[in-house]
C-alpha cells in the first residue's frame, strides 16, 4: 500500500518493496520533477510512477546494496534518469552519473538537499537532508529506534554518523530505508522496561503493524528520547543498561554487540 504525503515542497509516495525494504518518490508540486530515493527493485517503482502519472528524474541512492540499487539500471534505461550518488561510492553504484560529497547540495525541482556523508553501515554511505522541508532520508544508517549494522565501516565511524544526525533540528522527519521498527522496539524495551514514553510508542507500533500501515516517518526527536543508537554517550542511560561509560566508541560497540545478539 503506497503511503502520500502531501506538503506545501513536494509530494513524498513511501513505496513498500521486497520483504521490509522502502522506497519513496518525491515529486516538486510545481515542476513535477520526480526523484526515487533507493530503488531497490524496478516493478513497484514503475507501477507507482505509473499510478501517479510520474516521469522520473533522478535515482537517490544512499548506498551500494542491491536492496537499494536493484532498480537503478533497469530505471535509467526506461526513463532516462540521471542517478546519484556518493563520489567515494562510484565504483559501487550502478549507473551513477552525478557524484556528490559531504556538504555539497542538489536540486529536485525547486527543493535542495544537502548531502550527510554517513559512513558505518558501509563506508560510501550518504543521506539526504531536504533542509527546507525538514526531512530526512536515512537509508541504512539510522532507523526508527535503531541503526544499521556495521558491515563496512568502524564504531568510530558510525558514532560521527549518528552524531551528525542528532544534530539536525528535532522536528525533522525521519524516512528510512527498513521497517524494522517493531523488532527494534523489543531491543529498546529489553534495555529500559520501565520506559512510560517507550511503552506507549510500542503500543502505538503494534496498532500500525496489526493494520500493515508502516511506522515511518519517526522524528530526529523522538530517536533521541527513545532510540538506545541515540544514548551512546548518556550515563544515566548507559548506568541503567550495565555499560561502564569509557568513550563513545566503545559504548556504542558494546550496545551494537548487544542488540546483535538479542
Amino acid at each position: 500500500m503506497y503511503q502520500k504525503k502531501e506538503n506545501k515542497l513536494f509530494k513524498i509516495i513511501q513505496i513498500p518493496i521486497l520483504t521490509d525494504n522502502y522506497s519513496y518518490l518525491i515529486s516538486d508540486e510545481n515542476s513535477a520533477i520526480t526523484a526515487c530515493i533507493d530503488p531497490g527493485n524496478f516493478d513497484e517503482i514503475d507501477k507507482c510512477l505509473k499510478e501517479n502519472d510520474l516521469k522520473l528524474d533522478y535515482i537517490l541512492s544512499t548506498h551500494h546494496h542491491i536492496d537499494h540499487v536493484g532498480g537503478n539500471l533497469l530505471l535509467k534505461k526506461k526513463y532516462e534518469c540521471k542517478i546519484v550518488g556518493n563520489y567515494h561510492d562510484r565504483d559501487r553504484i550502478p549507473g551513477i552519473d552525478i557524484e556528490l560529497k559531504d556538504s555539497e547540495t542538489f536540486s529536485v525541482g525547486n527543493n535542495d538537499l544537502i548531502v550527510i556523508e554517513t559512513p558505518g553501515h558501509t563506508v560510501g554511505h550518504i543521506c539526504y537532508h531536504f533542509e527546507d522541508n525538514s526531512t530526512l532520508f536515512s537509508g541504512d544508517t539510522l532507523f526508527s529506534l535503531g541503526c544499521g549494522r556495521l558491515f563496512e565501516g568502524s564504531c568510530e565511524q558510525m558514532v560521527e554518523s549518528i552524531l551528525k544526525l542528532r544534530s539536525l533540528p528535532g522536528n525533522t522527519k525521519l524516512y528510512c530505508g527498513h521497517e524494522y521498527t517493531e523488532s527494534n522496539a523489543k531491543f529498546a524495551f529489553h534495555l529500559n522496561s520501565t520506559d512510560e514514553k517507550l511503552k506507549k510508542k510500542i503500543q502505538q507500533i503494534q496498532k500500525k503493524r496489526e493494520k500493515s500501515e508502516p511506522t515511518i516517518p519517526s522524528t530526529i526527536s523522538e530517536e533521541i528520547e527513545l532510540n538506545p543508537f541515540m544514548k551512546f554517550d548518556d550515563k544515566k542511560f548507559l548506568d541503567l543498561i550495565g555499560i561502564k561509560n569509557i568513550s563513545d566508541e566503545e559504548n556504542f560497540k558494546k550496545l551494537r554487540k548487544m542488540k546483535d545478539e538479542f
